[in-house]
């Protein structure tokens, strides 16, 4: 008997709470929801650790998600955090195995002006290039750096991010605001010694991921 696999919501877009019921049960149709909405920003959030062997290290971290996913008990955000504990560890084993320090940011930065407002999440996240912010990211300090990636690429609240990293949620807010005025503060200076100025960027880049 087939156990019965997640059906969509009403506007087409996949239920992500009833693919995780049914992947925890054994469902691999429930699974291949769950990994096509979780694994982008997953695999970012590595790349920021890794570098270019993050394809291989999530590949890592998804075997064992897909192999505990039974023993898992916890909502969809949960979940994320969870995935995010398990793609954590491997990539700090990765990096003892290997010796390779982080991302180093050594790309140009796109920039659009940024506004004048009082939330650094959105000037870090509405006006940064995703790929450049990524490696950017890796030159806070470590405790900024980790919560920037939780909280920021993998979308995860306070709460959980400080599960994972094993702190208190107000410090991850701390560390988030502080990592996002430093990169907002780093891109204003990028752009006022760039000799050809402002240049276009994908607005909301770092948002999707």
């Amino acid at each position: 008997m087939s156990l019965p696999g997640p059906r969509p919501n009403a506007d087409g877009a996949p239920d992500l709470a009833t693919a995780l019921d049914a992947a925890r049960r054994g469902d691999e149709d429930g699974f291949r929801v769950l990994y096509r909405a979780v694994h982008p920003a997953l695999l970012r959030y590595v790349a920021t650790i890794v570098r270019a062997d993050a394809e291989d290290v999530t590949a890592e971290a998804w075997l064992q998600i897909a192999r505990d996913l039974r023993t898992f008990r916890g909502d969809l955000d949960g979940f994320r955090g969870w995935a995010a504990t398990i793609a954590r560890h491997r990539a700090l084993d990765h990096l003892r195995r290997t010796r390779v320090r982080p991302v180093a940011a050594d790309q140009a930065v796109e920039l659009l002006e940024l506004p004048a407002t009082d939330d650094p999440a959105a000037l870090a996240i509405e006006h940064v290039d995703g790929d450049a912010a990524l490696a950017l990211i890796a030159t806070l300090p470590p405790d900024q750096a980790d919560a920037v990636r939780l909280r920021v690429i993998l979308g995860l609240s306070a709460e959980d991010a400080a599960k994972v990293l094993g702190k208190r949620a107000g410090a991850v807010r701390t560390a988030t605001h502080r990592g996002l005025r430093t990169l907002a503060a780093r891109l204003q200076t990028k752009e006022n010694s760039s000799p050809q100025g402002v240049t276009s960027a994908r607005p909301g880049a770092l948002k999707g991921m």
